[in-house]
């Protein structure tokens, strides 16, 4: 016979069909182990229960889940990039060109690494800037506000370590301007350069020094902050959006963190991975030419994410520039939380009409006020000739610094007399200074030409 026939009954192979039909590919126990998995994993992120209000995307916009996905975007494509590059200076642009030209999706994979990168210092601003003008940060979340600080600092420190890792021009020159502003430290300034330098200069021992911070170092830290972080957003809560004048004791609705926060969540994943595999697929990270010692592009720019400090350093003593200002506006961050303030001000955006109006004017007066400066000084202001009796650490340190300082204490002593309180006046000088520091970066990026000139980008 050329086939086999089936001899059993109809009635029995009808009913080995219908128990195959209805048998699942796992069987019950293991589908509702997989679904417990799921959801302690979930539950160790999230709380089980959510206010309702912080379902609106307006109130966080996602930031702090958009970080860890890019987090975890890095690791992958990081992962991925091992196995093609060496960390040495005669095979590293090799395996940069040898990803854009030879390696199948390897272009891609780096595209999708860099601007996962530059993007994750983006959305940390903006997570710390939500947070702070949302009230996040008062009693008792003060030392979680430190947790982000440190883990934006730690942002910087994975995309700095990262930027030499294709040994081009770009990433050679703007490490040697990047790591030169430790040298201005007082005392150690030199040594901790040496040491992180792995010598005098950029050379083989500062690719490997670089290298292993990158991919082990600093991504451990990390992992290790965020979950530390996260751990304390669920043991002090999260704040609750309210209106101006809604009481912050009113009863809060809540519902299930599954389904209700994880859809959301999981769509907007979906959504912004699209968009950044979009943006990778047509725009792909800068590589210049090899990197070369002898040769110095003018002009020689830091890292985009440094040009703020790099653009104080052409106003101020190098001391000044690069740590005592820097070092002030990181202390103001730290203590922040600590302060004497009005404690009614979580979940309120800008914490009042008049905090709203106050936002927006020093944001717009930040910007004026800081290219006024930077024109000015360019072609004005000369304290070191007007004061040449006295050393360049007064005359363009001391003094400038103080004068600014005086203003600011000016202007407190004016929004007091206008009856705004304390924290208002602490969010008027904290949005001035961060849109002035913003408007340094982007003077330094896009205003600065040959020999560090000032220069209109469009002409």
């Amino acid at each position: 016979m050329s086939e086999t026939q089936d001899t059993r009954p109809p009635e029995l192979t009808k009913r080995i069909a219908q128990s195959v039909q209805r048998a699942p590919l796992f069987p019950q126990e293991d589908r509702e182990r997989l679904r417990a998995v799921a959801s302690n994993l979930i539950l160790h992120i999230h709380p089980p229960k959510v206010a309702k209000k912080t379902l609106k995307f307006s109130y966080t916009f996602g930031l702090g889940g958009l970080l860890i996905l890019l987090f975890s975007v890095m690791v992958v494509t990081g992962v991925m990039l091992l196995f093609v590059y060496t960390p040495s200076p005669e095979a590293a642009y090799e395996s940069m060109t040898a990803l854009q030209t030879e390696i199948t999706f390897g272009n891609l994979i780096r595209n999708l690494h860099h601007w996962s990168g530059n993007l994750m210092v983006v959305v940390g601003v903006l997570h710390l800037l939500r947070v702070f003008f949302t009230g996040g940060f008062t009693p008792p979340r003060e030392f979680n506000w430190i947790m982000g600080v440190s883990l934006l600092l730690l942002i910087i420190a994975a995309n700095f370590t990262g930027y030499l890792l294709p040994w081009d021009q770009l990433a050679y020159w703007a490490i040697t301007v990047g790591t030169s502003l430790l040298s201005y430290i007082p005392l150690v300034g030199d040594a901790l350069t040496r040491l992180l330098l792995g010598g005098p200069e950029v050379s083989a021992a500062t690719l490997t020094n670089f290298y292993g911070l990158h991919i082990a170092i600093i991504p451990l830290s990390i992992f290790a902050v965020v979950s530390f972080h996260i751990w304390r957003v669920r043991k002090d809560s999260l704040t609750v959006p309210r209106k101006l004048e809604e009481e912050p004791e009113t009863r809060v609705e809540r519902v299930t963190t599954m389904p209700h926060l994880v859809n959301i969540e999981f769509v907007f994943a979906l959504v912004m991975l699209a968009l950044l595999l979009t943006w990778s697929a047509f725009v792909n990270a800068p590589l210049e030419a090899a990197a070369n010692p002898a040769h110095s592009p003018n002009p020689a720019k830091a890292a985009w994410y440094f040009m703020g400090f790099q653009e104080l350093l052409l106003h101020f003593h190098p001391v000044f520039g690069a740590i005592v200002i820097p070092g002030l506006g990181l202390v103001g961050l730290m203590v922040l939380p600590y302060l004497d303030r009005d404690l009614e001000i979580a979940g309120v955006w800008f914490q009042s009409v008049s905090g709203r109006i106050l936002t927006a004017f020093n944001a717009l007066a930040g910007i004026g006020l800081t290219f006024a400066f930077v024109v000015v000084d360019e072609y004005w202001l000369d304290f070191p000739g007007w004061l040449p009796f006295l050393p360049s650490t007064i005359s363009n340190g001391w003094v400038p610094t103080a004068a600014l300082l005086l203003l600011l204490m000016l202007y407190v002593e004016l929004l007091k007399s206008m009856q705004f309180k304390k924290t208002e006046i602490y969010l008027a000088i904290f949005t001035f200074l961060f849109f002035s520091f913003v408007t340094l970066t982007l003077i330094g990026i896009f205003f600065r030409g040959e020999g560090m000139a000032l220069i209109i980008p469009w002409s």
